[in-house]
């Protein structure tokens, strides 16, 4: 599947972006195709994701996006009438810098973005995937090539539907979602087996069938 990179026209936070028939939401509109704007206004309306997009400029990280779970989980909130945050532990903010490849720098910056998000009622992860080679072994039991940049780390990502990052750059939003958007808006769970074996995968879903029990979820075999 072709990656999408959308660029979208954002003078003003993410809820007033939004606001139905405003001339900001109309130029929006007029811009992206049908999933981006879905996915724009889910969330728009998310006080979590609002809220880190908000203070993007405060979390000062190189490459940096917000990825993965809290993404996806915000929008199966959506499509099953959950909470907001129903299900949502952690949000994951990711960076890449080749320069300091060591353990305390990531951990300075993690401490410092969590202090900035302390009015936050989930945990904030904070990676840096250009050291992901150096400890992945040790966690998952085999080793893989390092990776060149934040959004080639998001092309290895458990499943198509999380595998998706988000920023804004010159007051625009960039979305990179490697495996387009139709598994997320779906929702259906599908597994991107680039890098992962069946027992993550099998474990991940585990957990969100719980959650989320109307989830389409392919089987890995399939």
């Amino acid at each position: 599947m072709p990656c999408v990179i959308v660029a979208q026209v954002a003078t003003q936070s993410l809820s007033q972006q939004s606001t139905p028939g405003s001339p900001i939401a109309s130029e929006i509109a007029n811009q992206m195709p049908k999933p981006q704007m879905e996915l724009q206004a889910i969330i728009s309306n998310s006080p979590l994701l609002s809220t880190v997009l908000e203070r993007w400029d405060e979390i000062g990280l190189p490459d940096g996006r917000l990825v993965a779970g809290a993404i996806a989980q915000t929008v199966w909130n959506h499509a099953f009438d959950f909470a907001h945050n129903h299900g949502i532990d952690d949000i994951d903010l990711v960076y890449f810098d080749d320069n300091d490849l060591s353990e305390s720098a990531e951990a300075e910056h993690s401490a410092r973005i969590r202090s900035l998000f302390s009015d936050l009622p989930v945990w904030i992860d904070v990676k840096n995937q250009a050291r992901v080679h150096l400890w992945y072994r040790k966690k998952f039991g085999y080793s893989i090539a390092p990776y060149t940049s934040t959004d080639d780390a998001i092309t290895t990502f458990p499943t198509t539907a999380a595998a998706i990052g988000i920023r804004p750059v010159d007051n625009r939003l960039d979305l990179y979602a490697p495996y387009g958007l139709s598994d997320l808006l779906a929702p259906l769970i599908r597994a991107n087996k680039k890098q992962i074996g069946r027992e993550i995968y099998e474990k991940k879903v585990a957990r969100w069938r719980k959650l989320w029990p109307d989830l389409q979820i392919i089987p890995w075999d399939e």
